[in-house]
């Protein structure tokens, strides 16, 4: 049984149907990202998934159930971690987890031996009694990770779970959903780092416009819609310079500002052009995610 089946999901408000028809499902033990520009509908999708928002139309079944009729029932199966933090700034470290635990239905106790382990699990060892204001950003960040897993749910939904950390943060977080992801959890992740996608993701989709508009392997994607090298030119004159040349080496190019991305077969007649050019730089590299990303939605700017 699937952990989690979409199938033709619709959600208007108004007269704006911000979600169209979309279909997916999980397959257990796999971790699914859910892609797509501010506005796409990746935050709707979510909370008719959970049950936080009434659908016009579509089925949900979230483990095994249906939403939202069963949505509280279902819910007991699944661990959240949302965009903001919202841990509780009155209680320790382990309070918050004893008190988001008591919301399923778990024994103080049953909680309190989980505790070693979860902090274990969110580095946090020694910081059970830490006050949440002590915390750093990134160690608030895997206390809700690792609160999530307080009632070992079957399918984890991890919204944005690393905005606003810094590198090593982000980096120790990776690390934690790997873990997660050798053991057999199931993940639904929502982000908008698209290398983090690839190195999390097995399957993932892109939304836009409340479309689903790719659907596969990042692997697969990236060898699907983008040429397999990319030569990224800067300089005041690299979009005259694209203009006039580029088209001779590369099979597509874009300008944005002061950058021209070329997508290539082979780079090698195109950087040896570049060579004799000392006014412009360039940075030669695989194509991954991003440029796919880039490709379906554009490059312009979304509020």
């Amino acid at each position: 049984m699937s952990p989690l089946v979409v199938d033709g999901l619709r959600k208007r408000y108004n007269d704006h149907e911000v979600v169209a028809g979309v279909s997916f499902q999980l397959q257990t033990g796999e971790c699914f990202g859910l892609l797509g520009p501010n506005g796409a509908g990746k935050t709707t999708t979510l909370r008719c998934i959970l049950g936080l928002s009434r659908p016009h139309a579509g089925t949900i079944m979230l483990g095994g159930l249906p939403v939202p009729e069963q949505a509280r029932q279902a819910r007991m199966r699944v661990g959240i971690v949302p965009q903001m933090d919202n841990l509780d700034p009155d209680f320790t470290v382990s309070e918050n987890l004893v008190v988001y635990g008591r919301y399923f239905g778990l024994a103080d106790a049953a909680i309190r031996a989980r505790i070693p382990q979860l902090l274990a699990f969110a580095g946090l060892e020694g910081r059970a009694s830490a006050k949440i204001v002590t915390l750093s950003g990134g160690m608030k960040r895997r206390l809700t990770l690792a609160r999530a897993l307080v009632n070992d749910p079957e399918l984890l939904v991890l919204d944005e779970p690393t905005t606003g950390l810094d590198p090593q943060a982000r980096h120790l977080i990776w690390e934690r959903l790997k873990h997660l992801r050798a053991e057999g959890k199931t993940v639904l992740l929502t982000t908008h780092f698209m290398d983090e996608a690839e190195r999390l993701c097995h399957r993932l989709a892109i939304l836009d416009r409340g479309k689903l508009i790719a659907l596969g392997a990042p692997r697969e994607l990236i060898a699907a819609q983008i040429e397999p090298q990319v030569v990224e030119v800067y300089g005041e004159d690299a979009g005259g310079w694209a203009h006039a040349h580029a088209a001779r080496h590369a099979r597509r190019f874009e300008v944005t500002g002061e950058t021209a991305f070329c997508y290539l077969d082979d780079a090698k007649p195109l950087i040896e052009d570049l060579e004799g050019r000392p006014e412009l730089r360039y940075l030669h590299r695989p194509a991954n995610l991003e440029d796919v990303f880039l490709k379906l939605t554009g490059r312009e700017l979304r509020d």
